[in-house]
């Protein structure tokens, strides 16, 4: 055995971040069982459930289209554009039954796999960053990021269908290298124009980031800032459903699932104002 197959090739994804991609999929399969009604709406959504599953099962091939490396233009990242986006690929794409959709969610988030196992392997394929809906990312960022839009998609469609939904601690930490990487991009101007503030978000049991504003602008670092404003402790799947517009923050806080302290913990319920939702 060549010494290089032996021992010095890394995996292209971060541990558990392949298998956690394969469970969400399958997940959502199981929800999208045969006697199913599609009709059904979603909640907070315009969409119904057969429309929410029809995005999950395009998006996944886009996805693994931009893994491959092809160019799949989809929106100017704004929240207009993306939204005029999914509209029209829906428009297009009229499959509405629950079983093509489930099989075409897994079968593309495979596909997804397959071409970032191929583009760790292919000089040609690896190249620059790809371009997405959300700006440039690596594989692994776009790894991440797929794992979060089917988790939260997922959820919808679990609250659609009255069963449980498969967020958890586990996943939440995978999706993190997405939403770090997007924070800045999706950062609200006139709600950070004018605010100079550095926090720590420690997700309970997990990971924690740092945030510093000032100017307008906005740095994200991987790691807890030293002598933050505020520090915000939350627990993951709060974290992540209020990053995604689905939970309220308010209630959060109620509930006791966040806790701020620091020097102006007050502005701990401003966070979750200061991004849009990707």
């Amino acid at each position: 055995m060549h010494p290089r197959t032996q021992h010095s090739i890394q995996e292209p994804l971060p541990v558990g971040l392949e298998r956690a991609i394969r469970r969400t999929a399958a997940d959502i399969a199981t929800l999208l069982h045969d006697e199913c009604d599609t009709g059904v709406p979603v909640p907070d959504s315009q969409w119904t459930l057969g429309e929410a599953a029809a995005h999950l099962a395009l998006a996944n091939e886009l996805m693994a289209d931009l893994a491959a490396g092809r160019e799949r233009p989809y929106g100017d990242g704004t929240p207009q554009s993306l939204a005029a986006a999914n509209a029209q690929s829906l428009d297009a794409f009229r499959e509405r039954r629950a079983q093509p959709l489930a099989s075409m969610i897994v079968e593309q988030a495979e596909a997804f796999i397959k071409a970032v196992h191929q583009g760790a392997s292919d000089e040609s394929v690896a190249g620059p960053a790809l371009v997405t809906p959300l700006g440039p990312m690596d594989r692994p960022i776009l790894a991440s990021y797929l794992l979060t839009h089917m988790l939260g998609h997922g959820y919808d469609l679990a609250r659609a269908l009255k069963l449980p939904h498969m967020i958890d601690r586990e996943r939440v930490g995978l999706c993190m290298p997405f939403f770090l990487a997007v924070m800045p991009r999706v950062a609200d101007p006139t709600a950070v124009a004018d605010l100079t503030v550095r926090y720590t978000v420690r997700l309970r049991g997990g990971p924690a980031f740092g945030v510093s504003l000032a100017d307008g602008a906005v740095v994200v670092s991987p790691a807890p800032l030293e002598r933050p404003d505020c520090t915000i402790l939350i627990a993951p799947v709060a974290f992540f459903l209020i990053a995604l517009g689905r939970r309220n923050p308010w209630r959060a806080m109620a509930q006791g699932q966040i806790h701020a302290w620091g020097r102006k913990p007050w502005l701990a319920p401003r966070f979750p104002t200061l991004f849009t939702a990707p």
